[in-house]
């Protein structure tokens, strides 16, 4: 079992820039990122095969929530996952198209508090 992730180069940047603008962790960055991904319906098929980003360590970025982001995952692909598969291919497939959407969101608001304010209008059940 693999506890560990790599980045892209791309998607390591993203975050740098997105943690200099919204002043946010990396790893609170990267569950949001994923968290976007996971609404769109589209299926990720790109894994990543660039590794030259950031480096995380499975508990920094799912925390006490892992169980959670891997049973919204499966939920999404609509079967059981393996923690194989999991973490750190599936996860890192929705970081990867997840950090565009969350600078694609960033730059909409303008700035983090009304980022923040759009997402969790958009989060069902909230606002």
């Amino acid at each position: 079992m693999n506890f560990r992730l790599r980045t892209s180069k791309k998607t390591g940047d993203k975050l740098k820039e997105l943690q200099d603008k919204i002043r946010l962790t990396p790893n609170i960055l990267c569950r949001y990122a994923v968290i976007l991904s996971l609404r769109n319906p589209e299926p990720v098929v790109n894994f990543v095969k660039d590794t030259s980003g950031l480096e995380f360590n499975r508990n920094t970025l799912t925390g006490t929530y892992d169980f959670v982001f891997k049973a919204l995952i499966a939920q999404r692909l609509e079967r059981q996952i393996t923690d194989e598969e999991y973490f750190p291919d599936l996860f890192n497939a929705h970081l990867e198209r997840g950090i565009t959407m969350l600078e694609n969101e960033y730059d909409y608001a303008g700035n983090q508090e009304k980022m923040i304010v759009n997402l969790l209008t958009k989060l069902p059940g909230v606002g």
